[in-house]
């Protein structure tokens, strides 16, 4: 099983815009061999003083593949370079970490 969590930064106030995007490309990236979960995540609201928080700007993509060559052929997937050339003038950065379960 590979674990991604992709940490999404967007331009200030379009983090809806590109959640949008998002949902609306959810579908097929769900359709994908492979896929496990795919969707995305934002800060929980009313979090206690101290805690960490990403930001008003920031979302969360969780997802799980069945194996590193699924997660290979999401990346290269038509529908991914569609929802990529959408968003891209309402992004800062995206920081893709892809893990994997630790024994246990």
């Amino acid at each position: 099983m590979i674990q991604v969590l992709a940490i999404i930064t967007t331009q200030p106030g379009k983090r809806a815009d590109v959640l949008a995007a998002f949902n609306e490309n959810r579908p097929a990236v769900l359709a994908e061999a492979g896929c496990v979960e795919y969707g995305a995540v934002v800060d929980a609201a009313n979090l206690p003083s101290g805690w960490a928080s990403f930001g008003p700007d920031v979302f969360v993509v969780v997802e799980k593949w069945e194996s590193m060559d699924a997660l290979k052929a999401h990346a290269k997937a038509p529908h991914m370079a569609a929802y990529g050339a959408r968003v891209k003038d309402w992004l800062v950065n995206r920081a893709i970490h892809v893990m994997e379960p630790v024994g246990g």
